[in-house]
């Protein structure tokens, strides 16, 4: 029998013009791969979560955006960007927290800029927009696309191997939410210590937050972990502090959805309750993220965008009958924004980030830029 790890979360079916996705919001119950063909769809997934974690986002983003252009018929390259620009910034409205579907947006029109730039009759190119400058410029939106995927396998790799350096035989490790190989392509960011430590035959035993709206702790991280054959064990949000306090808890590794320039870090509802109690009870807390994961255009925490889910999620979506009385008020931010000085370290695929976290970030950006 197939482990969910032995699927792809997300492909690029090109001959049939399809992104294909393990339709989460399924899981563990039922493992379903679906077809996305339209804009519609796959606007629909990943504001739905059938797609999600931000490099999953990312690529799911990248790869759509070429789907979507394939077929271009603009006749100029003015023509063609503006209807890249429309895609584009309708797949971008899907939701505003996790910074990998704006980035991987972006990157895709950079570099289809960067390629027009360069095009002159010396590369092979000639003719009309429609008969050879068109066809080269899908050709490489689909290839960057792909080495946005590969990249991702890449990365988090990396991060693993950084982060397993922070793991003794034998720890305890405490996770919240899902940023498993579920929200990536391959290891995911925050398991990716947790699947290489297991690789190199420690015994580790990993605790997972059921994480609350969406409960993609209980229903996914659990599922995974328990597939690769974890010792995994499943608590409610609310029981990390009294496990932190009992010892059983050695390090943290949560994933997240947006860095700010600050280092404050926007994860999942309930990180930042982990982080304080993380403080309060001496255990180390980290953050498993991608470059592609910080913004540097983003000052502080304060300054993310907090995307607020349906109501029906907390009162009514996971029982037989509804749970909470009709016309009751409901908070339901799907993130929360952890403040930098609670953080021990940011796990990046360049390093482990300490404070002060804005010139390490910076001092990161500039290296990279080299």
């Amino acid at each position: 029998m197939k482990s969910i790890l032995d699927y792809e979360t997300v492909s690029l079916i090109d001959e049939d013009d399809v992104l294909e996705i393990i339709d989460q919001t399924l899981l563990p119950g039922k493992i379903e791969i679906i077809r996305l063909h339209t804009a519609k769809e796959i606007w629909d997934a990943i504001y739905l979560l059938q797609v999600r974690g931000a490099p999953a986002i990312g690529v799911s983003a990248g790869m759509g955006l070429y789907l979507l252009m394939k077929h271009s018929k603009a006749q100029s390259y003015d023509e063609f960007m503006k209807e890249l620009d429309e895609k584009s910034d309708y797949l971008n409205s899907s939701r505003p927290t996790a910074v990998n579907l704006s980035w991987a947006l972006k990157r895709m029109k950079a570099h289809v800029e960067k390629v027009y730039a360069k095009m002159s009759p010396r590369d092979g190119v000639s003719g009309s927009f429609s008969d050879a400058v068109r066809p080269k410029l899908i050709v490489e939106m689909r290839d960057e696309c792909q080495r946005i995927k590969q990249e991702d396998i890449d990365v988090c790799r990396r991060i693993g191997e950084y982060g397993v350096t922070l793991v003794k035989d034998g720890d305890g490790i405490l996770t919240h939410c899902n940023a498993g190989q579920l929200c990536a392509c391959k290891y995911g960011t925050a398991t990716a210590p947790m699947y290489l430590a297991h690789e190199k035959g420690y015994n580790i035993k990993v605790y997972c937050d059921e994480t609350r709206p969406l409960l993609q702790g209980a229903r996914l991280t659990a599922f995974e972990l328990h597939s690769a054959g974890i010792d995994t064990t499943l608590l409610c949000d609310n029981m990390s502090a009294s496990l932190m306090k009992s010892g059983a808890v050695n390090v943290i590794f949560t994933g997240c959805d947006r860095v700010a320039a600050n280092g404050d870090a926007a994860n999942k509802i309930g990180t930042s309750m982990v982080a304080l109690a993380a403080k309060r009870y001496g255990v180390p807390f980290y953050i498993c993220a991608p470059t592609s994961t910080i913004d540097i255009n983003t000052p502080t925490g304060a300054d993310i965008n907090i995307e607020q889910r349906k109501p029906e999620e907390v009162t009514e979506m996971w029982y037989k009958e509804r749970m909470a009385p009709e016309g009751i008020n409901v908070y339901n931010p799907a993130f929360d924004v952890t403040d930098n000085e609670l953080i021990a370290g940011i796990v990046t695929e360049y390093g482990i980030l300490h404070a002060p976290y804005d010139e390490a970030i910076r001092k990161l950006f500039s290296e990279i830029k080299k």
